[in-house]
C-alpha cells in the first residue's frame, strides 16, 4: 500500500538529514497515515480510508461526504 492520503493527496518527500556537523545524507519524510473506517449514513456504508492526521481534520470539518466528493475530484481517490 502506497504512502498517500486519500484525502488531501499528502506523499512521501525526499530532503536531507543534516547532523549537527553539518553532514548532509539524503532522508524521507513520510506523512502521518492512519487506516480508518468512516460511516456514510446517506449511503448507510463503512468506507475504509487511508488519511493523513490533516485529512482527518478535513473530514471532521467539512464531512465524509463532502472531502469524498473533493477527493475524487482532484484524483486522490480511485474508488
Amino acid at each position: 500500500m502506497s504512502r498517500i492520503c486519500q484525502i488531501t493527496g499528502k506523499h512521501v518527500v525526499t530532503g536531507n538529514a543534516v547532523s549537527h556537523s553539518n553532514r548532509k545524507t539524503r532522508r524521507t519524510f513520510a506523512p502521518n497515515l492512519q487506516d480508518r473506517k468512516y460511516f456514510i449514513p446517506e449511503e448507510n456504508r463503512t468506507v475504509s480510508l487511508r488519511v493523513s492526521a490533516a485529512g482527518m481534520r478535513t473530514i471532521t470539518k467539512i464531512g465524509i461526504v463532502e472531502a469524498l466528493k473533493r477527493a475524487k475530484a482532484k484524483g486522490f481517490l480511485n474508488a
